[in-house]
């Protein structure tokens, strides 16, 4: 699942007064260069001479911002209750404020700032999408494609909104309407390889196997690197009683990531299939070192 964090700096309004307002403008401008130390230091002196509420509360959201890209997600939680204070309608805040709680694992809380952003603008696509990623960590699907449904018709080019659609409804075993998403989501970005490596992950669910294949195929071309496709790809040729090329397949995932307790896993199987059951044996066993227990079950039937 793809979270994007979407992100609010608010220029200076003219009504500020001159010295507060140059403080502000050069905090802004720091903040664009990634000086955040600095535009701290320059947000936290306009706040100092404030002028009025809603300027001061742009100053505290900015200075949240700042604080949030240095990772200090507390600090910046606490700017935004202040700009919410000051404005309480003030829905770029509450938007804001949901980002750092997201990044506390305060999943629930971020959701009801989401909430309350989208209330006070119905059109808050960003809201709409990272409150969908969250309802997926917390499982609610339905919930999930949701918001992301709503975040396509106010954002119909919004490629990872398909995505994460998708995934949520594989996840509800909808690999019909996923893979409906997937293909929607290569149209508006061909060279999205996790995009194909979901949609064959589908189409294996409904049993296409070769079309599954060619989905793998095609991600690994667009990233070699992905180990996980080449062990997806295994499975299929596997399935479709290519135990050779399963073999080579999980052998590549294999020398990606020599952790990949599932590819030994699998490597064994296929092995087996083969007669090759020294081979076998001492997959499972490296399988059930990395921690997948019923290799060492398999490894007591048949290896003994």
């Amino acid at each position: 699942m793809r979270t994007l964090l979407f992100f609010y700096i608010v220029l200076s309004l003219n009504s500020y007064s001159q010295t507060a307002e140059e403080y502000y403008n050069s905090g802004y401008s720091k903040y664009n260069i990634d000086d955040f130390t600095g535009a701290i230091a320059d947000f936290t002196k306009a706040i100092e001479l404030k002028h009025d509420n809603a300027n001061t509360s742009n100053a505290y959201n900015n200075r949240g911002l700042s604080k949030y890209k240095l990772q200090d997600f507390t600090g910046a939680i606490a700017d935004y209750n202040n700009a919410i204070v000051l404005n309480p309608e003030y829905a770029v805040a509450y938007y804001n404020r949901g980002t750092s709680k997201a990044k506390l694992q305060d999943f629930l809380g971020a959701i009801t700032d989401f909430t309350e952003a989208i209330l006070l603008n119905p059109e808050y696509a960003e809201a709409f999408y990272n409150r969908g990623t969250l309802k997926v960590k917390l499982k609610d699907y339905k919930g999930a494609i949701t918001d992301f449904t709503k975040t396509i018709i106010l954002y119909p080019e919004f490629a990872d909104a398909y995505v994460n659609r998708g995934i949520s409804k594989a996840e509800l075993q909808d690999y019909i309407g996923a893979t409906v998403d997937y293909t929607k989501s290569i149209a508006l970005n061909p060279n999205d390889s996790k995009s194909y490596n979901n949609r064959g992950l589908s189409k294996y669910k409904l049993q296409d196997f070769e079309g599954a294949i060619a989905d793998y195929t095609k991600a690994i071309a667009l990233n070699s690197e992905y180990a996980e496709t080449y062990n997806n790809r295994g499975i299929s040729k596997d399935d479709l009683q290519d135990f050779t090329g399963a073999i080579a397949d999980y052998t590549k995932a294999i020398a990606i990531n020599p952790e990949f307790a599932e590819a030994y896993f699998n490597r064994g199987a296929s092995k087996y299939k083969l007669q090759d059951l020294q081979g076998a044996c001492e997959d499972w066993n490296r399988a059930g070192e990395l921690g997948i227990a019923s290799a060492y079950d398999l490894r007591k039937k048949y290896c003994q």
